[in-house]
């Protein structure tokens, strides 16, 4: 499960930084920016979801020690 959750958040990075390069400054909320600002907040929620996953994980091994 370790390597599940590292290799999604590098791939969720990799979205991130992909989409931050598609955001036009000048005009964040018009065209394809929004689309980039939704992705990258989406990638962010899932890199978050995936390490309360990776903690739960953790606690729940501890707690069965």
């Amino acid at each position: 499960m370790k390597i599940f959750t590292i290799v999604f958040t590098i791939i969720a990075l990799a979205l991130i930084i992909f989409n931050i390069t598609k955001i036009n400054f000048d005009a964040p909320f018009q065209g394809d920016s929004t689309i980039a600002l939704i992705t990258i907040f989406t990638a962010l929620c899932g890199i978050i979801l995936l390490q309360i996953f990776r903690l739960s994980k953790r606690i729940e091994k501890q707690s069965k020690k």
